[in-house]
């Protein structure tokens, strides 16, 4: 009998694939990387990392899965372990990026477009502002939410979406439940920043 089916694997069998795996069976092992792959990689690609740093990531939080297979408290949340994982390995990498590198480079300093006037230059730097504002304080809003709401929405951002099934195994939500708490999330989110007058 095959372990998974299409791609995912069943939020009951998660357990039972973990027990297997710590015992040694590689087809249990296989089993889980390939039904929660796409789960681990909806998260990575929620936070937008290049395709070098995702794939780090990825291969991190599997490395960091094999390590503490055995001491997992919930196999049957292996999934949720996955995905809290992924999100605070993503989050290391951005905080890494952010630390900037002074440079004396004179290519690097002199990365100026040839064929745009000051103006446009300047009108461009104003809308990136804008727009860099705009996105601040969203995510500013949206820290404020719930982990919940917070934890829902990165994995349902992710592109391509996962499947209720895979955000199910993940954080632990029923299917039926997924939906409602998406849309109260997004209306809290809304509201906040209606009242900040963000939108």
């Amino acid at each position: 009998m095959p372990y998974t089916r299409g791609g995912t694997v069943d939020r009951t069998e998660v357990g039972a694939l973990v027990q297997s795996a710590v015992d040694g069976d590689t087809a249990a092992w296989k089993a889980l990387v390939e039904g929660l792959s796409p789960l681990v990689w909806s998260v990575v690609r929620a936070h937008r990392l290049s395709e070098a740093d995702g794939h780090e990531v990825y291969q991190t939080v599997w490395f960091r899965f094999a390590q503490h297979l055995g001491r997992i408290r919930e196999p049957d949340k292996a999934g949720s372990w996955l995905a809290s994982t992924a999100r605070n390995e993503c989050l290391k990498v951005i905080k890494s990026l952010r630390r900037l590198t002074p440079t004396d480079d004179p290519q690097l300093l002199d990365r100026v477009s040839e064929d745009r006037t000051p103006e446009q230059s300047v009108l461009d730097s104003e809308e990136a502002a804008a727009q860099s504002e705009r996105v601040r304080h969203l995510w500013q809003e949206f820290e404020a939410l719930g982990e919940r709401c917070r934890q829902l929405l990165r994995v349902l951002i992710s592109s391509p979406p996962p499947s209720y099934q895979e955000v199910s195994a993940a954080l632990g939500i029923a299917v039926g439940s997924i939906g409602p708490m998406r849309q109260r999330c997004l209306r809290r989110l809304r509201a906040r920043l209606d009242a900040r007058g963000a939108l």
